[in-house]
């Protein structure tokens, strides 16, 4: 074994074995510990005064305990997810909720019923029925929501659970992680609806870089949580301990298992877990319940605007921008951003060795497929026409300033004034797509603003510009695709806007604005 080896198991031996005093006190007075800073584990030494009595025992370890952290060391992973859940799991309380409407007796029996059908634990006790109870009794109308985007998200989970043997009551386990938010992002950075560190995320095939954060992606991101899963209840051999593990890291699973005496059940050991574990799994089984019983609790779930199964992938062959997708397809960008959350700045790149995809409602697959070439051309001829200018050298008499309404999304705004959402976003200096009520935004506008159907011209607003305004008469094989082609620099999207059109079809004979000058 060579001595660089050896260094590196001891002081791992420290970070998941020895990591506080109350496990283990060596003869050195420099006692090392395991402290939590700015979310990481870091080595800290503390001068302490050590018991010689105790210097001179044997101690012995917890058999059981010592075992798992060998297993753990022996797969060489030393991230864990650190404070991923939110602030109401952190602060679960357990104080006797009044709700008559779910009486303890048949909480008791629901309960047994669910115990049957899965791995985990699920035993009546008095904590878990004050958890049920509140969430059922203040957080209805969120988890009516959180049903909705469910029906989107569980169908592919419970695939990539699937393929790796967990029980697909995991599925529950994203609700409390990221309450279903792609792009979710704790104050300690795990990111995604599986709240992955950074580093967890790279050791689990993750990419992140510039353009893309594949912890938001919701596919790949359940494939790394499964293994890590895997990989956790391997070490622990049940499913209550892989999550509490999962959430703080094997090592205070581990210590909390020394401190309580050996014990190996979850609600055993749970006075001595960090207190976001403690409601980590109480959480998780009362969501679990309130799901398997949502109808017999009057829950009215809307039903998503497009569900999973619904849409499809394509390998894209050139760099290509949202924006590019959204005038192509007359797809909202908004839309492109919930189907593809891993984009950081709404543009897919294209790298040699990488296969990126769009994904896209399955009806506009076909005609994305079968126009590629032209897809790809419009593309290029934009990127190379594009000047890429910065604000400071653009016409100042030509800004605008904005003010945020309520009800604004960059995508409304820059629809409004013929520009992008990256264009926004880098005028702006905006990192992702968050807009607050009040916020000032700097705008160059390509298009007059539209008031109550008629144009408002920024440097003549009291006069009637309708002269400006041009004409189509749609004929027999149009579409919206087609005409946006006839008239440069006019997009699906603005023919859209400008004739109240919420769909994509047309009636020979239809007369449409198709520019405003």
């Amino acid at each position: 074994m060579t001595l660089r080896l050896f260094t590196i198991i001891f002081v791992l031996s420290f970070r998941f074995g020895f990591s506080q005093t109350q496990d283990y006190i060596p003869s050195e007075k420099n006692i090392i510990s395991d402290t939590l800073i700015d979310g990481r584990s870091h080595l800290v030494k503390k001068i302490t005064p050590v018991n010689d009595t105790l210097v001179k025992q044997k101690l012995e370890d917890n058999n059981h305990a010592s075992q798992l952290d060998q297993k753990w060391l022996s797969e060489l992973y030393s991230s864990s997810l650190y404070d991923t859940i939110y602030k109401t799991v952190r602060e679960l309380k357990y104080d006797s909720i009044y709700y008559p409407e779910l009486p303890t007796d048949t909480l008791k029996k629901r309960l047994l019923e669910l115990n049957t059908k899965t791995p985990f634990n699920i035993d009546y006790n008095p904590s878990l029925e004050s958890v049920i109870k509140n969430y059922l009794k203040n957080r209805k109308q969120s988890l009516e929501r959180l049903m909705a985007l469910s029906e989107y998200y569980f169908p592919m989970f419970e695939r990539e659970l699937d393929n790796y043997d967990i029980p697909l009551e995991v599925k529950y386990l994203a609700i409390v992680e990221s309450a279903l938010k792609p792009r979710a992002k704790s104050r300690v950075g795990a990111t995604g609806l599986w709240q992955f560190m950074f580093a967890t995320g790279k050791q689990f095939g993750l990419d992140v870089s510039s353009y893309v954060d594949e912890r938001s992606d919701p596919i790949k991101s359940t494939e790394a949580a499964s293994k890590y899963l895997a990989s956790l209840y391997k070490i622990f051999g049940d499913w209550d301990l892989a999550l509490a593990a999962y959430n703080s890291g094997p090592g205070n699973v581990t210590k909390a298992i020394r401190r309580s005496g050996g014990y190996k059940n979850y609600w055993n050991i749970r006075p001595h877990l960090p207190r976001e574990t403690a409601g980590y799994l109480p959480a998780f089984l009362a969501t679990m319940y309130i799901f398997e019983y949502a109808e017999e609790h009057g829950f009215k779930p809307k039903h998503p605007e497009i569900t999973y199964i619904e849409t499809d992938t394509i390998h894209v062959k050139q760099m290509i921008t949202f924006d590019q997708v959204s005038e192509l397809t007359g797809i909202k960008i908004e839309e492109l951003q919930f189907l593809n959350p891993s984009y950081k700045l709404d543009i897919i790149p294209f790298i040699k060795g990488k296969n990126y995809t769009l994904r896209l409602p399955r009806e506009h697959i076909g005609g994305f497929v079968n126009n590629e070439e032209k897809i790809y051309a419009f593309v290029k001829a934009e990127f190379d026409k594009r000047e890429k200018p910065l604000p400071k050298f653009l016409k100042t008499e030509s800004r605008i300033r904005y003010r945020v309404k309520s009800g604004d999304y960059l995508g409304k705004i820059a629809r409004r004034y013929g520009v992008r959402v990256s264009q926004i976003k880098r005028w702006n200096g905006l990192r992702n797509n968050n807009l607050r009520i009040g916020q000032r935004l700097t705008i160059y506008p390509t298009k007059p603003v539209i008031s109550s159907n008629k144009v408002v011209s920024k440097t003549s607003s009291n006069k009637d510009n309708s002269s400006n305004v041009k004409t189509y008469k749609v004929k027999t094989g149009d579409s919206l695709w087609s005409i946006s082609q006839k008239f440069p620099g006019v997009s699906i999207q603005n023919i859209k806007d400008w004739n109240d059109i919420s769909g994509t079809k047309l009636k020979p004979g239809m007369t449409l604005v198709v520019s405003k000058k």
